[in-house]
């Protein structure tokens, strides 16, 4: 987990200072594929997506989306929505206004998460692509807490207020992504998944505890405690994919990490992730990546590759 935190590096950015909707009103959100959040401060809405039930949402829930595919905030799904893009662009105040008169108050604070982006395939697989933590909800101890700083400080803000916000966003965002509780979704494949599954956690552990050495399926399935084909079965049902894929996928996710450090030549990053040359990695590279490793290089980087 350590380790794709690090690869990840999620920094929270806000949308102004969130938007105030009365009476009827709906705002839509285009398919961009981004990781947005969202806090209602007070009030409660719908969130609606095309194929999926209508989310009702309250005062004090959290709710974390990934726009793979269109949505709407709205008081009722008979509304036609305001783009959410135009209506930030043509608005001159830093709190976006919706609906009219004064009715049935919404408040809500929206933003969304940028990783880095040599990495930020990454993050497609790890989560579901809906989490709703209600206020009312099971518990989810850490998550609530940070929830209820973050409510107190835009309640109540102080000196450096929105830095503080961000933070604890971001911290919100990692309990969500170590909380077994949502890794075991079964919406959801990728790491979190594999390591919240008995027969995949040893073998994801193990490849990324000595992600040099040359692993075999049946060096996996042996450290798993199952035969051969029922590791492999098992692997990429919950993985999504197969555990030798896996592994290159992680490697070319280390290796981007440090060819943007600028701080490894090519070759000590061919070693480092388990391949015995630099043109053997740089090939692998450019296959899976789809662009030689010098194109990711740091520009200031000065030495031999």
């Amino acid at each position: 987990m350590l380790d794709l935190i690090r690869l990840l590096r999620p920094r929270a950015t806000l949308f102004g200072a969130g938007f105030d909707a009365f009476g009827e009103w709906g705002l839509s959100f285009r398919k961009r594929d981004d990781l947005l959040f969202c806090r209602i401060e007070r009030g409660e809405c719908q969130l609606v997506r095309p194929g999926y039930a209508t989310r009702h949402i309250k005062k004090g829930d959290f709710v974390l989306i990934r726009t793979s595919t269109p949505f709407t905030l709205t008081s009722n799904g008979s509304v036609e929505p305001v783009d959410s893009e135009t209506a930030v662009s043509v608005s001159k105040r830093n709190k976006l206004r919706l609906g009219s008169g004064e009715g049935r108050p919404v408040t809500l604070h929206a933003g969304k998460f940028v990783v880095e982006t040599a990495n930020e395939a990454l993050l497609t697989g790890l989560l579901p692509q809906l989490i709703h933590i209600a206020a009312d909800g099971p518990s989810l101890g850490r998550i609530r807490s940070l929830l209820a700083m973050n409510e107190m400080e835009a309640r109540e803000p102080g000196p450096a207020s929105e830095f503080i916000i961000l933070r604890l966003v971001e911290l919100i965002l990692v309990e969500i992504m170590r909380s077994h509780h949502l890794q075991e979704s079964r919406e959801n494949k990728g790491l979190l998944a594999g390591l919240s599954d008995k027969i995949t956690e040893r073998a994801l552990a193990a490849m990324h505890r000595d992600v040099a050495r040359n692993w075999t399926v049946a060096d996996l399935a042996e450290l798993s405690g199952v035969s051969r084909s029922k590791f492999a079965t098992r692997f990429r049902k919950v993985v999504g994919t197969g555990p030798i894929e896996y592994l290159l996928q992680w490697r070319m996710a280390l290796a981007k990490n440090e060819l943007q450090a600028g701080i490894k030549s090519v070759s000590e990053i061919a070693f480092a992730i388990g391949f015995q040359s630099s043109s053997a990695f740089s090939s692998a590279f450019t296959r899976e990546v789809g662009c030689p490793p010098s194109q990711l290089r740091h520009p200031n980087r000065v030495g031999p590759t």
